[in-house]
């Protein structure tokens, strides 16, 4: 293959869907980055715009998301002209997090499996908001599947859509609107007003990846099953994308989510999600089986429409 072959392959159609599978096997081989992580600078700037702005009010929250993040999608933009595909490959390798979600969950069931606890608690306090100290097995495995089957969507999914959509800026969109909404989305008195804009900027940007996420999940499992249990659990769910996710991803493994959670020192009662036993150490496991299928499926369908157009 000539020069001018490899060019017009990286201008063409399949463009997109080439960047894209570079920058998942990227992200594969080398994770997350371990020094100077640009999520961590990022997280430290959010948090020092939250400490000047923050005056309990929508606007300053709307004054603050638009500080964190337009400045770097408009940067990402007029950089992108200049190498479009390595713009998107590394915007893309950024916003993903599926090697990262693996090892974070192996690290849980391994402990887990091995009857250590304390260890497993420890490490799915990495992964959840909640209150971890007291869980027993069950719980721990329950808290960890949760995590994995949501940020399938959080950390996967969601970024490829928008890089489908907009390319390398529209992952950078969305990973740093999801990574604000976890840092200010929480209904306490600190974050309520402040921290509104951030929460419903990210339940729009994921409305429609986290319907084609649970669909993926489905379709790679218990079809029927996880169908059934999006269609009359994920309403009583109180986040509206997280519900329709976790609910198809139980389903389609046979496990029983939900209930019972310690959150900021709260007891909530969480309806359940999907149906079976409560999961063990193995199904974290399952469950990151089932996001590494549902990963090279879409894949698959993004090199099905570039071919189309070609």
């Amino acid at each position: 293959m000539s020069f001018d072959d490899v060019s017009a392959l990286l201008h063409g159609p399949l463009a997109m869907p080439l960047a894209a599978l570079a920058a998942v096997l990227l992200d594969r081989l080398l994770g997350e980055p371990k020094r100077l992580h640009p999520l961590v600078g990022f997280g430290n700037l959010a948090g020092t715009l939250e400490k000047r702005l923050n005056r309990h009010s929508i606007v300053s929250g709307l004054l603050g998301w638009s500080l964190a993040v337009l400045p770097w999608v408009a940067l990402a933009a007029l950089l992108r002209p200049l190498a479009p595909f390595a713009v998107d490959v590394a915007l893309l390798y950024f916003a993903l997090g599926a090697q990262s979600l693996g090892e974070h969950a192996d690290a849980v069931a391994r402990p887990l499996a091995e009857g250590n606890l304390d260890e497993a608690r420890h490490r799915v306090s990495w992964m959840v908001s909640r209150d971890t100290t007291q869980l027993d097995e069950s719980g721990v495995a329950k808290a960890g599947m949760e995590s994995v089957l949501e940020n399938g969507n959080d950390a996967i999914f969601g970024a490829l859509f928008w890089f489908s959509i907009l390319g390398g800026p529209g992952a950078l969109l969305f990973r740093l609107a999801n990574t604000l909404d976890a840092m200010w989305g929480y209904r306490t008195e600190r974050y309520n007003l402040y921290g509104r804009f951030a929460a419903r900027c990210d339940d729009a940007l994921n409305w429609l990846p986290a319907r084609l996420t649970a669909l993926t999940y489905a379709l790679l499992g218990r079809t029927r099953n996880a169908l059934a249990c999006w269609k009359t659990q994920a309403p009583g769910w109180e986040s509206p994308n997280a519900g329709p996710v976790m609910a198809a991803g139980a389903g389609s493994l046979g496990v029983q989510l939900g209930g019972a959670a310690i959150y900021h020192g709260q007891e909530e009662i969480r309806p359940p999600l999907g149906n079976g036993p409560a999961p063990v150490a193995a199904d974290l496991a399952r469950a990151i089986r089932l996001i590494r299928r549902s990963l090279w499926l879409w894949l698959a369908v993004l090199f099905v429409i570039g071919a189309f157009n070609a």
